[in-house]
């Protein structure tokens, strides 16, 4: 080809495309990532308003074990990136209910089994189904080699640890629900609440819901290399950003995309800065962005539009953005709660909260003696769909007054002293991220069969590719990092 064509253009700088881009430039591809923001990053980026910054969405970040994907990054490409190991990761709050999780595994289910009424042998039952289903997928995330494409000697290594999948083989096509009442624990509350808010914000479903090995695997994300990035997830996004640009390729901030045309031999790339010539693109986009990118109606790609049904089935979020003066005896670590008011209603619209507050280290993101806050809870995309904006607007006016209500009665050390608050809806998150509706989370993964029709790289034309958090493997910053670097190897092949 022309030295005017990319062997590959990635349009969107979500961790999705940001892996892909590393990875294409690792194996020697002539690469361009194209970013509408100034800032890179998408659904896991930080952003500054009015002097602080802010993480996009509330959460927290794994991977980043010396042996895991960013572990290896930060090794391997010298990223200015620190890592704090906080401890507890996360604390649950619930009525009756204040449980702490640590990095400790042990210490969560010693914790059930302390509790009062504990069924104690069927507690301990169920957490060692659970270690050996996820001891079995946690490798595929940990050695991207191991998922789809396979090579020869990816296959034989998998027929060499086939052992280790029996464990999931009765539960495939099968909801956690299922798991919980084989082992006589659907009635033990603070297990289920625990397992109802960790599978909302991972897998994206409630434990009756949930596809039972998404869901085991899951259960272990506290304990897999998860940590606080020192200064906001955006620092690691930039730090791959440059890392990129070491290995000769060109990141185009603030250049965003704005259709995707098939040309003799491969795509051009209309952007704002220009257009672009290259052999495959890799869109880092929602399905139904990528239908708008090609300028394709509804049925001309059956999977993209099965895909996009599916996203739409899910969830948009509503947040809160605040700074706070810290609490008296705050330990200045960056601390995480996930908080619940009501057990026996839908963890959404209020009722679900997650909160990540800054850290003390956390340089540049409040003034000394402050945090910032992000807050967020689940709002189902069908319901927005279907109100007018003018009945958008008193919707989400009550349900942020809801997580205001949540927030003080279940957190209120950080509520004490509110300087600074800003709301924000599907339509905020949106302008963040430039996320499509404001959609987050990808597909639910309620239980059934269908979550392992399409296992490997999404190729949706001709060397049109897409990634990120709606297809395989998905549904965290880890998740589509790795599946960028797995799409990244098909098109190495290809090539």
């Amino acid at each position: 080809m022309p030295d005017t064509w990319y062997d590959a253009v990635v349009v969107g700088a979500g961790f999705g495309g940001l892996a892909t881009a590393l990875e294409l430039c690792r194996r020697g591809a002539r690469v361009a990532l194209c970013e509408g923001l100034n800032y890179p990053g998408g659904c896991a980026s930080t952003f500054r308003r009015g002097g602080y910054g802010f993480e996009s969405g509330a959460t927290l970040f794994s991977g980043f074990d010396a042996h895991q994907l960013f572990g290896r990054w930060i090794r391997e490409h010298s990223l200015d990136v620190t890592v704090d190991w906080v401890d507890p990761l996360v604390e649950m709050r619930a009525p009756g209910l204040r449980l702490p999780v640590h990095r400790d595994r042990a210490r969560l289910i010693d914790a059930f089994c302390s509790m009062p009424g504990a069924p104690v042998e069927a507690l301990r039952r169920f957490f060692e189904l659970q270690a050996r289903a996820a001891n079995a997928l946690w490798p595929l995330f940990d050695d991207p080699d191991l998922l789809p494409p396979l090579s020869v000697t990816s296959l034989l290594r998998h027929a060499g640890r086939a052992w280790t999948y029996a464990p999931l083989t009765r539960w495939l096509g099968r909801p956690l629900g299922a798991v919980l009442k084989h082992h006589g624990l659907q009635h033990f509350t603070p297990l289920r609440i625990y397992l109802d808010a960790l599978c909302q914000i991972t897998v994206q479903c409630s434990a009756e819901e949930a596809e039972a090995p998404f869901a085991f695997a899951a259960m272990d994300y506290y304990w897999r290399g998860t940590g606080h990035v020192r200064g906001g997830i955006g620092r690691l996004a930039t730090a791959l950003a440059k890392a990129i640009q070491a290995r000769s390729g060109d990141v185009l901030m603030a250049n965003r995309v704005r259709a995707l045309t098939p040309v003799d031999g491969g795509w051009r790339v209309t952007a704002r800065r220009g257009e672009l010539l290259a052999r495959h693109v890799v869109a880092n986009v929602l399905p139904q962005d990528l239908r708008s990118l090609l300028g394709v109606p509804v049925g001309r790609l059956p999977r993209v539009d099965a895909l996009a049904e599916r996203v739409a089935g899910g969830w948009g979020a509503a947040m809160l953005y605040l700074v706070v003066r810290a609490p008296e005896g705050d330990s200045g670590s960056a601390c995480h709660l996930e908080l619940v008011r009501d057990p026996g209603s839908a963890f959404i619209e209020g009722n679900h909260l997650f909160a990540s507050v800054s850290g003390a280290a956390d340089e540049g993101r409040a003034r000394p003696g402050q945090r910032t806050v992000t807050v967020s809870t689940h709002v189902p995309l069908k319901k927005l769909a279907a109100l007018s904006p003018e009945e958008q607007a008193p919707y989400f006016t009550e349900l942020h007054a809801r997580m205001r209500e949540g927030l003080e009665a279940m957190a209120p050390e950080w509520m004490g002293h509110v300087v600074h608050a800003m709301t924000g809806s599907p339509r905020t998150f949106q302008r963040f991220t430039l996320r499509d509706g404001g959609a987050v989370g990808g597909v639910p993964r309620r239980a059934g069969l269908d979550n392992y029709r399409l296992l490997g790289p999404f190729q949706a034309q001709r060397g049109l590719w897409l990634v990120g958090d709606s297809v395989f493997p998905g549904q965290s910053t880890l998740a589509t990092a790795v599946g960028g670097v797995r799409t990244a190897a098909s098109i190495a092949v290809a090539r």
